[in-house]
């Protein structure tokens, strides 16, 4: 039995109901709450608190389809249907695979993707921990919470140092095919120690680029990728993970030029730039850069 469970807005009681009554379900009457939706893969429970929970043997489908009725809500109401839901909701049963990256928006530095496989079991020690979406975390915290999730998740690296992403980059001219591809060696990496059915990837470009990058084992994985992916505790703890590992490449190049390195994109970017520059030359800044970025043709 695979569970789904969340925490919903009960002003979106009435649309929730006729989503089911259109995918077939019978609604019947429950204990505490406004309904259960049943059908032969599913049973849907709306209690009067806003949990609201799914079950059954594969529930991927239904969930597929809730995915897109949530956004829909979301388009029209000013409210989120998901209102204050924890970290660990998930339109995906666990275990399964999130993956992440961290870099691709910084012009020093690699390009990281980390997966990590959650299971249920795991989840309130990463809660307790403070996992969740590396953007609302420290990067002071970064290693603590990093040495919990790796001491508790099976978890996949892949660092794409300057030097190899600019190789990429010259050969593909399209960043969403890098991160494609390291997104996908990370899914096949952790299904090489565990099985898994699931896998959960932030949405960045045409999905079918990530399944197109899979290998045989991959194929197997019911793969979904939704907006703000992050969300999800899985793909919160691959957030972090994948910080970990930028920040440590971001030190790496910072020791290796005798300058403090700037993360992102700014004027002390391009002056870290000059400083290396002048310092080495234009093409040195191919072994700690990434060159296709504005800030290279600026130098």
């Amino acid at each position: 039995m695979n569970n789904y469970s969340n925490k919903l807005d009960i002003a979106n009681e009435s649309k929730l109901r006729l989503f089911f009554e259109q995918d077939g379900a019978e609604i019947l009457p429950q204990q505490n709450a406004f309904w259960r939706a049943r059908s032969k893969s599913y049973s849907a429970t709306f209690y009067k608190t806003g949990k609201f929970l799914v079950q059954g043997s594969d529930i991927s489908p239904i969930l597929s389809r809730l995915e897109t009725f949530f956004a829909d809500i979301n388009v029209s109401n000013q409210n989120s249907a998901l209102g204050s839901s924890s970290v660990s909701d998930s339109i995906l049963p666990f275990p399964h695979i999130g993956v992440d990256e961290s870099g691709k928006g910084d012009f020093f530095g690699p390009l990281v993707i980390a997966g990590v496989l959650v299971s249920e079991s795991v989840i309130p020690i990463l809660e307790k921990a403070g996992v969740k979406d590396c953007k609302k975390v420290d990067d002071k915290n970064i290693n603590k919470l990093t040495a919990v999730i790796k001491n508790n998740c099976p978890f996949s690296v892949i660092t794409i140092n300057p030097t190899k992403y600019n190789e990429l980059y010259s050969k593909l001219n399209n960043l969403n095919q890098i991160l494609a591809w390291g997104h996908a060696r990370a899914i096949e990496n952790i299904l090489e120690k565990e099985d898994c059915k699931y896998a959960l990837s932030d949405k960045f470009g045409d999905e079918k680029l990530i399944q197109n990058a899979l290998l045989q084992k991959g194929r197997t994985v019911n793969l979904s990728q939704k907006c703000k992916a992050e969300s999800d505790i899985a793909v919160a703890a691959a957030s972090i993970v994948a910080r970990a590992h930028f920040l440590k490449g971001i030190s790496e190049i910072s020791v290796k030029y005798g300058v403090d390195i700037p993360k992102g994109v700014s004027d002390r970017v391009i002056e870290t730039a000059k400083l290396i520059k002048n310092k080495y030359s234009k093409e040195e800044l191919k072994n700690a850069a990434k060159i296709h970025f504005k800030t290279y043709s600026q130098l």
